[in-house]
């Protein structure tokens, strides 16, 4: 177990020694086969480099729009006093973004619900396989296990069946989108190297897979600890009242002056990060530490024991988003704050998740108070990621500010303009969340 931020930084600087591997990875890859998450070094180069250009910063930029109709949509159906699972609603809307990323309108409303169902399932099942590898238990058809195989069918089924579409459409029914790139490939375009239809549907699998429940449970989490926090809650809410207009999520122009917004993101992936436990192994004999480590050998890191760690990050149980304000931000050490790893394995999505966290929070801030009910306690649950599973908290709308009433000036972040909240007309009538 590597505990120190500088060992953690020579094992992820070095995937040619300490490549993918271990119990998770193994289990993953009979499930999502060799995508970009889960390939040995020497397939991962060329995997990025075909996937890159779709999680450039200004290629997400472009999806800001859809990643907000979509947590527009989610929130849509909230009503004042209701109590609301917030995990399954986080669920939902990452679902929702990551398949519209990857196949824009393939997916019809019934099988998306599907394929939202399908994960919860497999990621509950993916963790007990991973701690517990002994396959013998898992050929017993009892209830869980048939569950587990039927979802994972099932979400193979669905990935097969909207490739086996898009294939079937005319030439100028190409689509801009991720599921396009991956299809362009194996035709070898542009004198590329053609990769095959197997190794599609290991790439896709493994972006829903990856895409989904990370960003869900940091957002869970977020709404968790500023439900615990009133303070912090107050200051976002302050933020997101000068930045956005009622009704309307955030668009590029307003995401880089949502700074309070992504230091509370920042801090919550450091206090709960959802990957809180990696693996490596070993390609060769090698050193680390002053231990000889024999080829083969297991390698660990933990995110969580590195964010939590004193010396790293002064009371780290503490809830503390002022950390990240700009100019008061002590440098990490390398290999300290790893929500997303590091090095050439480092998460390709990040930018992604972040954009899309983002806009989400801030959204649910600008119109939406939501409260712990009664009696509530933390219970996190340890998985194959780290993060509330079953957050359930009563929502409240929030009133319009007036558009001549700023913020309180003590509760600003620093460098976060004020500006008039300009409400439109438009929004007036219906009964939806601008309404509230």
């Amino acid at each position: 177990m590597a505990c120190h931020p500088d060992l953690v930084h020579q094992v992820l600087r070095d995937p040619r020694t300490f490549d993918k591997g271990g119990p998770l990875y193994d289990r993953l890859r009979m499930l999502l086969g060799d995508g970009v998450g889960t390939c040995r070094h020497q397939d991962h180069r060329r995997q990025r480099r075909l996937l890159q250009p779709e999680f450039r910063k200004a290629r997400v930029a472009d999806q800001v729009r859809l990643m907000g109709e979509e947590v527009e949509s989610v929130c849509r159906a909230w009503r004042a006093g209701q109590v609301v699972d917030i995990s399954a609603a986080m669920m939902d809307l990452s679902t929702r973004v990551v398949g519209r990323v990857l196949f824009s309108d393939s997916l019809d409303t019934d099988t998306a619900a599907e394929m939202r169902r399908c994960l919860a399932t497999v990621f509950r099942g993916v963790f007990v396989r991973t701690v517990m590898p002994v396959d013998a238990l898992f050929r017993v058809p009892t209830p869980a296990n048939r569950r587990y195989r039927h979802a994972s069918d099932r979400l193979c089924a669905i990935v097969d069946a909207a490739i086996a579409q898009r294939r079937r459409g005319t030439p100028h029914d190409e689509r801009d989108d991720l599921l396009g790139t991956l299809l362009a490939a194996t035709r070898a375009d542009g004198g590329g190297t053609a990769i095959t239809d197997e190794e599609v549907h290991g790439q896709v699998l493994t972006l829903i897979f990856a895409g989904a429940e990370s960003t869900a449970l940091c957002l869970s989490s977020a709404l968790e600890l500023l439900g615990r926090h009133p303070e912090e809650e107050r200051r976002l809410h302050s933020e997101v009242d000068a930045v956005l207009a009622w009704g309307q999520p955030p668009g590029p122009d307003e995401l880089p002056r949502l700074v309070r917004t992504r230091c509370i993101l920042t801090e919550t992936l450091r206090h709960r990060p959802p990957g809180w436990l990696f693996t490596r192994v070993t390609t060769q004999e090698t050193e680390l530490a002053g231990h000889r480590l024999p080829k083969g050998a297991t390698v660990m890191f933990s995110p969580y024991l590195l964010h939590h760690d004193p010396d790293l990050f002064p009371d780290p149980d503490r809830f503390l988003p002022d950390r990240w304000l700009p100019g008061q931000t002590v440098a990490a050490p390398p290999g300290a704050m790893i929500p997303f790893g590091a090095g050439s394995r480092k998460c390709i999505g990040e930018t992604l998740a972040l954009t899309e966290a983002t806009v989400a929070l801030s959204f649910i801030a600008r119109h939406w108070r939501l409260r712990h009910l009664p009696g509530h306690t933390e219970r996190l649950r340890p998985a194959a990621s780290l993060g509330p599973r079953g957050l359930v908290m009563v929502v409240e709308p929030r009133a319009r500010r007036p558009v001549d009433t700023p913020p309180r000036a003590d509760s600003r972040a620093p460098g976060t303009t004020v500006v008039p909240v300009v409400h439109d007309s438009r929004t007036a009538g219906g009964n939806d969340v601008r309404d509230a």
